[in-house]
């Protein structure tokens, strides 16, 4: 079985952040390959105008993933789904000699009573929540976490992932980054533009 990590995400556009986060992931639960799903569209969020197309945000992705086990992918949009437990449940029975880790930040721990489903992703997969500073608190008070609590597991423990028994949940804490892809729409909003050609003057 090939341990997998899977984190989804807009990647609007990819950042060092994503590619450290990775990369602590990666080794603490002893992953194989860790895929960046560059999500189509996020039905929890209304369409943004700052949203880039996803052919260049997947460019990014492969630019920040270069040299690393990382492999940025759009196979939601491939697979047609929209919602997680949807991509999970393709997933795993398209790959079969693959393991998945789910990993998601504690923001998103904190809004996961609200997807489609959020359930059945626990009984599908592992999940690893990587703390993010402002919303550790959030994410251990979230609606959810009065179901997940009792299949905590402990960090010290993240690589023997592969052999919990489903569900199973684990909270992971790395140095914090603070590069965002909001900031770095705000410096550049048309990122993903190519320049514009210098005027050449006689």
């Amino acid at each position: 079985m090939t341990r997998t990590g899977l984190l989804g995400g807009s990647f609007n556009p990819a950042h060092r952040g994503h590619r450290r986060i990775s990369m602590a992931c990666v080794r603490a639960a002893a992953l194989d390959e860790l895929w960046w799903l560059v999500s189509p569209g996020n039905p929890l969020k209304a369409d943004r105008p700052d949203m880039a197309p996803l052919a260049a945000r997947l460019a990014s992705a492969r630019r920040m993933a270069r040299g690393t086990p990382i492999r940025p992918t759009a196979i939601e949009a491939e697979l047609g789904t929209v919602y997680t437990a949807d991509t999970l449940r393709r997933l795993t029975r398209r790959y079969p000699r693959r393991q998945f880790l789910w990993i998601m930040g504690a923001d998103n721990l904190a809004e996961f009573h609200r997807w489609r489903d959020w359930r059945r992703i626990a009984r599908t997969v592992v999940i690893a929540v990587v703390a993010r500073p402002g919303y550790d608190g959030d994410a251990r008070a979230a609606p959810a976490m009065g179901w997940l609590r009792r299949y905590v597991r402990p960090r010290g423990r993240a690589s023997d992932w592969t052999t919990w028994s489903l569900p199973a949940i684990m909270f992971l804490a790395f140095r914090p980054d603070r590069t965002s892809s909001t900031r770095l729409r705000a410096a550049r909003p048309h990122w993903h533009r190519p320049p514009a050609p210098a005027i050449v003057r006689p």
